[in-house]
């Protein structure tokens, strides 16, 4: 649950917003207010642009993130501030300072000397009676700091030695508790800093896949997505070292990092005895504290940016995928292949229900060709199949052929084939959504049904899935889970909502993502339609057990009753603005039936005619939209990649083919193309059009059918590299460094050190391996 907060917090909080997504204060400040309301994102997008004026689900869905962050930040605020009040610290500059940090690392700098922590050396020394030596080195650059140290000898200080060791160890504490240095040292470190990979030893041959990093740097601030992450599993894998150098080539006596030091303090190296033991005291400093805080940070920042990064991605490309062309309500057979445990076949109707399964074994050890292609062909008769849906996992183009084959034997009209993707399908073959669809039905056999169904419609059978586990992302198991989760089930709810649900066929997984109800209303809806029967009107809902208004509010838009007794019941059009949209239909002198899907009559409208106190003009203009195309899909138009002949396997690829694929995934670095050959190809980010790509969405997107030429073939790592280049893969022109490519800009004080390895080729290795298909 959101921490809540107070309105002065809110209006603060909404101005910080607004700047960050462009929008007016006001704005963010309602949109706050609606979703602390239970609004949720698609309703205020789509019913509530007056109130936000116009806020967009992407601007909302940045403003739902933000908010949370924002309000935790706070939250961690007020506890900060009690925790230092407690101690009897707390002053107004202070809590000035607390008040004006604008993250959570400039937080916790702050408080970091009032953190109630373990007794340290630093404590112990001030126990010891060694604090008035440590100022005095501190204040009187004339002393001799071996001198001052013999007047604090006692029982629990020995000798000169422990004494300016105690004082150092306090100063130490001292200078590494101080924020404003801190902030200083992380941003001069974020601007400078080299992240350096090394192979560790003994590990080269098990750890191959990540060859590109056994002797790699690039600048931290400049470091990708893929390639931090890549190189983070690499670690984790105990294959790599990582380190964070500032300033390694600079020979100064004293580095610039010391230096920032020493001047916070007035500490100078004028060749004073006590200016030379308080530079070695920064220089211990630098290393025994600062250098190793400041590392870690900047490697746990490198890590929260990297996954943000890849969950963004991976957000992107299951909408792509959820949003790709549903085939639509035809008779559908699918076909999960298998070698050894045979093909299994599923055959569902127009609407999804499952009309017969078999399981065929064409392939060794049984070899029942003729037997497999005979009862495919019955099934295809007998139930007047019209698409067959093939798998695109281990035997799909052998099955492939196999389907081809008979149905070029077979009197028209024959189905069309088409090789779907199958991520995620066995996850939900063993799922209790599956379970509970198909409670008589053998787990290997629901994989073909819904491979069958995700043809006809990818969302409606996508939703069924978790959707981590449709497999479109990068790295996707390394990042934060929670926040993957939430970021990933946002995008599932805008799919579903942007398209709309039928009331009277949706399944309780689609149901319940639609705004407004989840688990419990959905199948509370199922159980009234399958007691009652088929809704006529959307205010039936209202009869649903525990669906009140509120919950009628958010959903009722979303949900379409095609052939109901209200025709504004099949649009998008929400009930509380049928009023509006009657007047329309009255002003144009028609029946709101045959006014539907006549453009010209509702194009002559003057919307702003029909402005009243309660609905502007974006809601007119919707509804007169709604009413010209009622129900519109937004998904484009069903077509699918016609895989070439004889091109089954990636041995029987050539460099210069040109062929026609599908892309499966979107990286940061470039898309995953399948062409057939059971093992996706890659064209890399500068192989994806004659000009400058920064980012491979600007071009594909998952599900596109694109035409590619291959490059490179690694038959022995299984890698394919593809060009999507009019000129087959020509050196990329000039421009801006594509995103993934290593970069390095010493000071001009500092020698340039010597490129190491970096990803090569068509992709990198650790990249390939960690994304491609197995």
């Amino acid at each position: 649950m959101p921490v809540t907060a107070n309105s002065a917090h809110t209006a603060r909080i909404a101005r910080l917003i607004a700047a960050e997504i462009n929008a007016r204060p006001e704005q963010a400040n309602a949109a706050i207010e609606l979703l602390d309301g239970g609004a949720t994102v698609p309703f205020i997008a789509r019913y509530r642009k007056e109130v936000t004026g116009g806020l967009d689900d992407t601007q909302l869905r940045m403003l739902d993130e933000r908010l949370l962050y924002l309000r935790e930040l706070d939250a961690r605020r007020d506890t900060i501030i009690e925790s230092i009040r407690s101690q009897g610290k707390l002053n107004d500059e202070l809590e000035g300072k607390i008040a004006a940090a604008a993250t959570k690392a400039e937080l916790e700098d702050i408080y970091l000397p009032y953190k109630p922590k373990r007794r340290t050396r630093a404590e112990i020394a001030r126990e010891r009676g060694l604090g008035p030596l440590a100022e005095a080195i501190l204040s009187d650059r004339a002393s001799v700091p071996q001198q001052l140290a013999t007047n604090f000898i006692n029982d629990d200080v020995p000798d000169v030695k422990a004494a300016l060791e105690g004082a150092r160890d306090i100063l130490v504490e001292t200078f590494s508790e101080n924020a404003d240095l801190i902030g200083r040292l992380r941003n001069y470190m974020q601007d400078r800093a080299v992240l350096r990979a090394k192979v560790v030893d003994g590990k080269a041959d098990t750890g191959a896949k990540f060859a590109d990093y056994f002797n790699h740097f690039e600048r931290w601030s400049a470091v990708p997505s893929h390639r931090a992450l890549a190189m983070l599993r690499g670690r984790n894998e105990e294959v790599l070292s990582l380190e964070i150098e500032v300033d390694a080539e600079d020979t100064a006596p004293v580095k610039p990092v010391e230096r920032m030091i020493a001047n916070a303090y007035a500490i100078s190296d004028k060749g004073g005895a006590a200016d030379i033991w308080l530079m070695d005291v920064v220089r211990w400093a630098w290393r025994i504290r600062f250098s190793l805080n400041l590392s870690i940070d900047l490697m746990t920042t490198m890590r929260e940016r990297a996954e943000e990064e890849a969950i963004r991605v991976f957000a992107r490309n299951l909408k792509d995928l959820l949003l790709a062309a549903p085939a639509g309500s035809r008779s559908t057979m699918g076909l999960d292949p298998g070698i050894r445990t045979g093909v299994k076949v599923a055959v569902v109707d127009g609407t999804g229900k499952l009309l017969e399964t078999t399981t065929v074994y064409p392939f060794p050890p049984r070899n029942d060709v003729r037997g497999t292609q005979a009862e495919i062909e019955r099934l295809i008769v007998s139930h007047k199949v019209e698409l067959v849906a093939i798998g695109n996992g281990t035997g799909s183009r052998e099955t492939e052929r196999l389907v081809a084959d008979m149905l070029a034997a077979m009197p028209s009209p024959k189905p069309m084939k088409v090789i779907v993707s199958e991520a995620g399908a066995s996850v939900y073959s063993a799922s209790a959504t599956a379970a509970a669809e198909f409670p008589d039905l053998d787990v290997s056999l629901r994989g073909a049904v819904s491979i069958a169904r995700r043809l006809q419609d990818p969302l409606a059978e996508l939703v069924k899935i978790e959707p981590k586990s449709i497999g479109v992302g990068q790295y996707q198991h390394d990042v934060d889970q929670y926040r993957l989760a939430r970021s990933l089930e946002g995008v599932v709810e805008d799919a579903v909502n942007a398209v709309g649900v039928d009331l009277n066929t949706a399944s309780a997984s689609l149901l319940a993502r639609i705004s407004g109800l989840g688990n419990s209303l959905a199948e509370a809806i199922i159980a009234y339609r399958n007691e009652v029967g088929p809704f006529k009107t959307r205010r039936d809902l209202l009869k649903v057990a525990r669906l009140g208004p509120r919950a009628f509010e958010q959903c009722a838009g979303f949900l379409r009753i095609p052939d109901g007794t209200e025709p504004l019941d099949a649009s998008a059009v929400h009930p509380e603005a049928y009023g509006v949209a009657k007047k329309i239909v009255s002003a144009c002198g028609r029946d709101v039936r045959a006014l539907m899907n006549d453009g010209a009559a509702l194009r002559a409208l003057d919307p702003r005619v029909f402005v009243d106190d309660r609905f502007g003009l974006p809601t007119v203009r919707d509804i007169i939209a709604e009413l010209e195309k009622p129900g519109r899909d937004p998904r484009p138009e069903f077509k699918t990649a016609s895989f070439a002949d004889g091109i089954d396997d990636i041995k029987d690829l050539k460099p210069g083919m040109l062929l026609e694929g599908t892309v499966t995934n979107v990286a940061a670095f470039g898309a995953f193309v399948d062409i057939g050959v059971h093992q996706d190809g890659l064209v890399h980010l500068s192989q994806l059009a004659d000009r400058f790509v920064k980012d491979a969405h600007e071009v594909v997107k998952a599900g596109d059918v694109v035409k590619v030429r291959v490059v490179d073939v690694d038959v022995k790592r299984s890698r394919i590299g593809l060009t999507m280049r009019k000129d087959g893969g020509a050196p990329a022109p000039r421009g801006p460094r594509p995103s993934d490519a290593p970069s390095y800009k010493p000071r001009s004080n500092a020698p340039a050190p010597k490129p190491q390895s970096a990803p090569q080729g068509a992709f990198g290795a650790a990249l390939a391996d960690a994304l491609r298909k197995k």
